[in-house]
C-alpha cells in the first residue's frame, strides 16, 4: 500500500450520539488517524471534515463507514471525493464497497455524479414550473433587484487593485455572483455612455 496513512472520517449528527458503531466497522483496518465529527452533514461547513481534508497527503486512504457519513447530498459527497483524489489520496466507503482506485469504484462515482446532475435538473424544473404557475396567478414578483448607487466606486477600486471582489462583496453584504452581475451591468452602462 505504500507509505500513506489510513485515515478514518467518522460523523454523528449530534454530541449525544455515539460513534462506536462506525469505529467497530473499521477496527480491522488498523487506522492511523481518526477525525470524529459531531455535527450534521447538511453541508461541508464541518471543522473535522475541513481538518481532515487539510491533513491528507498523497497515497493516504480515507475511509468512511458509509457515504452518508461524508456528505448528505450527492453534490457534497462528489465535491469532497474530488478534493481527496486531487491530493493523490484514495477514498473507500465500507458499506457501499466503493474504492475510487478501482474501475468499479470510478464507475460508481460516475453514476453518482449523473444522479446528482439529474437531481439538480429536477429541482430547477420544479422551480420553473412553480414560477410559471405563480406568474399565471399574478402572485410572482421575482427577486427584488439589488441596487448599489455607488457601485462604480467599488468597480474602480477593483480595477485599480485596491480591493478584491471577495473583499468588496463582503463589505457590501452580497455574494460574489451578485457582485459580478452588478459589475457587468455597470460596465455595460459605462460602455453605452462612452459610445
Amino acid at each position: 500500500m505504500g507509505k500513506g496513512q489510513k485515515i478514518a472520517y467518522i460523523r454523528v449528527s449530534s454530541a449525544d450520539q455515539n460513534e462506536e458503531r462506525q469505529k467497530v466497522a473499521m477496527q480491522h483496518l488498523n487506522i492511523d488517524k481518526y477525525f470524529i465529527e459531531k455535527k450534521s452533514g447538511k453541508n461541508m461547513d464541518r471543522p473535522q471534515l475541513q481538518e481532515m481534508l487539510e491533513y491528507i497527503r498523497e497515497e493516504d486512504v480515507v475511509y468512511v463507514e458509509e457515504f452518508s457519513r461524508l456528505g448528505r447530498s450527492t453534490e457534497d459527497l462528489l465535491k469532497i471525493v474530488k478534493i481527496i483524489e486531487g491530493k493523490g489520496a484514495r477514498f473507500v466507503s465500507i458499506k457501499e464497497n466503493l474504492d475510487t482506485t478501482t474501475p468499479t469504484g470510478r464507475l460508481q462515482m460516475t453514476v453518482l455524479a449523473a444522479i446528482a446532475e439529474f437531481e439538480r435538473e429536477m429541482i430547477l424544473e420544479r422551480q420553473r414550473e412553480g414560477i410559471a404557475i405563480a406568474k399565471r396567478a399574478g402572485k410572482y414578483r421575482g427577486r427584488k433587484k439589488i441596487v448599489i448607487p455607488n457601485i462604480g466606486e467599488y468597480y474602480d477600486c477593483y480595477m485599480t487593485r485596491q480591493t478584491t471582489k471577495s473583499q468588496a462583496a463582503k463589505e457590501l453584504g452580497i455574494c460574489r455572483q451578485t457582485l459580478d452581475n452588478l459589475f457587468r451591468e455597470y460596465e455595460k452602462k459605462e460602455k453605452k455612455t462612452n459610445d
